[in-house]
């Protein structure tokens, strides 16, 4: 057990993490003491994973504009994003392209050399910035980049947090545990940064990566900070079959279209004038009909489907642009996509919810912040528009980092971890689950959770399956607290690691359901067809989760209206 102390410490290591720690040591001029804390290698978080693109308005003068960015991206959530973190979010992004830009991004070009840009569903002009479709990844290298010029910022890799520590109102760190050595340990900060990323494993078909499992929200919420909105679960429309492998929106951008088992291009039907241009929750509603209604494909355990088709888009730009599609469409399904669709549903993306922030990613507690995925500002409310994620990390990456440093360059007190706090987890971790003889198998449990969420918890949702989903995940909640981890080591013991991922899972899953079961209209992602409309007099609010020993409470809090009154959605 050992204990270490630094100015500021970011959790998380994907594009909101590093862009903080970055905002962090360029606001500090490089006084402040970083650290960044992150359970994998960094260059392996998820953010890497990001395909098409990163909005943001650069050309006002081919008729784009902010307001336009902004009434776009609050029409797509379906008037629950707080519209003054909409402006601030809309205003920011261009600057954060172009200091990627200067940073050494490889943006794709227009033919007279100026960043290239691509259309997105619900965007009324293309704003997609890219790097052919593998965005993610060079945004990734290029701030890792930069981050590498910094002496003053210290990386903790394979390093799992355990808890966040909290002390009459102010966080002064966490607890965490040394993977490699399978040590507990005490990182104490005057700030600190949650940016630990979404909860998408909660499902089985999903375009996540296994370690994508709430982690920072999970122990935000054991903390007593409230989780915002995690009814609105975002499913993208096009997961490939049967692996639930990413195929970026930036193909339907090119010229992709959907097609239904009849030839068909059913999206004329739906929103016929954005077609597959349409915002992603709609895409998705229309998916599932079509296969409902018996026009879909049979597909492998249930996993009936459509088919994206690159035929309109041509060979030679499909090999220019999408390169990455071609090699998953060979790789995962036998398919090269040029010369056949792709076969496709509708998989679970991206949390609209998170940690409740305001504007700066201040939480409820002094000294604690989040920002990316694993916050809500709000920005997306019901439903983000597709490239609006990775540019909300690095706007509010960028935004948590100035004040959590601006906080710790004005504070004299530097906290610390009380040892009983480690050791407490630590008899936690290796007297409660490792070496446990008889109990439970985690991922068991995990297994059961997934069937669960996608059975009852996907694209359409009623009282009934919701509360059978809340009954069976209450049972794994049970469960999850007599777990067992076989494996007695502690170096490297990734079955433990699995252990402690799942109980985070079993508990956030029980949050999503239980605000999905309050909220009883449809509105963006959460669609119940017992409830069709959406309820602007009763349900124009946030939906706020605390944490209880019964499980969680659950309060609301107004939406931010400044501009734009709300409409019906119409594409």
């Amino acid at each position: 057990m050992e204990t270490v102390s630094h100015d500021v410490l970011v959790v998380g290591s994907g594009l909101a993490g590093l862009r903080a720690a970055i905002q962090v040591a360029i606001a500090s001029q490089g006084k402040l003491d970083i650290a960044i804390v992150s359970k994998l290698l960094l260059m392996r978080s998820h953010s890497v994973a990001a395909e098409g693109g990163t909005a943001a308005v650069l050309y006002t003068e081919e008729g784009d504009s902010t307001d336009l960015h902004a009434y776009d991206t609050i029409k797509g959530s379906d008037y629950l994003a707080d519209q003054n973190a909409v402006e601030t979010f809309v205003t920011e992004a261009p600057n954060e392209i172009l200091r990627l830009e200067h940073w050494g991004m490889p943006w794709s070009r227009r033919p007279d050399g100026r960043i290239a840009q691509r259309p997105f569903g619900g965007h009324s002009f293309p704003r997609a910035t890219y790097a052919g479709d593998r965005v993610g990844f060079y945004e990734m290298h290029t701030l890792y980049g930069t981050l590498m010029k910094y002496s003053s910022v210290h990386i903790y890799e394979e390093y799992y947090m355990t808890d966040i520590v909290v002390e009459g109102g102010t966080c002064s760190g966490i607890v965490a545990l040394n993977v490699k050595t399978g040590e507990m340990v005490g990182i104490s900060a005057k700030s600190t940064i949650i940016a630990t990323g979404g909860l998408g494993r909660l499902y089985g078909f999903t375009t996540y990566s296994h370690t994508v499992t709430g982690d920072g929200a999970a122990a935000c919420y054991r903390a007593g900070v409230p989780l915002k909105d995690m009814e609105f679960i975002q499913f993208h429309p096009t997961g490939l079959v049967p692996s639930g492998i990413l195929l970026s929106e930036a193909v339907r951008g090119e010229g992709g279209i959907l097609l239904n088992k009849n030839g068909e291009r059913f999206m004329q039907k739906y929103a016929p004038s954005k077609m597959e241009l349409a915002p992603r929750d709609i895409i998705s509603r229309s998916i599932v009909r079509e296969i409902q209604e018996g026009r879909g494909y049979e597909g492998p355990n249930g996993l009936d489907y459509v088919l994206l088709d690159f035929k309109e888009i041509g060979r030679q730009k499909v090999m220019e642009k999408l390169t990455m599609m071609v090699e998953i469409g060979k790789s995962f399904a036998g398919i090269d996509p040029t010369e056949a669709p792709l076969p496709v549903r509708p998989a679970a993306h991206y949390s609209m919810g998170g940690v409740h922030t305001d504007l700066n990613g201040r939480t409820v507690f002094k000294g604690l912040w989040a920002a990316g995925e694993a916050a809500s500002v709000s920005v997306h409310g019901a439903n983000r528009l597709g490239s609006n994620s990775t540019i909300a990390c690095l706007v509010f990456g960028r935004l948590a980092g100035q004040d959590a440093a601006t906080y710790a360059m004005n504070s004299t007190v530097r906290p610390s971890i009380p040892r009983e706090r480690i050791l407490e987890s630590e008899r936690k971790l290796f007297s409660g689950l490792v070496g446990k003889e008889g109990g439970e198998d985690p991922y068991l449990i995990k297994n059961e959770l997934h069937e669960t969420m996608d059975r009852f918890v996907y694209v359409f949702r009623d009282e009934k399956g919701l509360t059978e989903a809340l009954k069976k995940i209450r049972e794994l909640k049970g469960r999850a607290k007599e777990m067992r981890v076989q494996d007695r080591s502690r170096e490297f013991n990734s079955n433990l690691i699995g252990a402690l991922e799942t109980s985070n899972l079993v508990q956030l899953a029980e949050v999503v359901v239980n605000a999905a079961l309050l909220r009883k209209e449809s509105r963006g992602a959460h669609s119940r067809t017992d409830y069709p409309s959406r309820d602007d007099v009763n349900f124009l609010k946030h939906s706020l989760s605390y944490f209880s020993g019964d499980g969680p409470t659950v309060e609301y809090s107004p939406v931010s209206i400044t501009r734009w009154t709300p409409q019906e959605r119409r594409y």
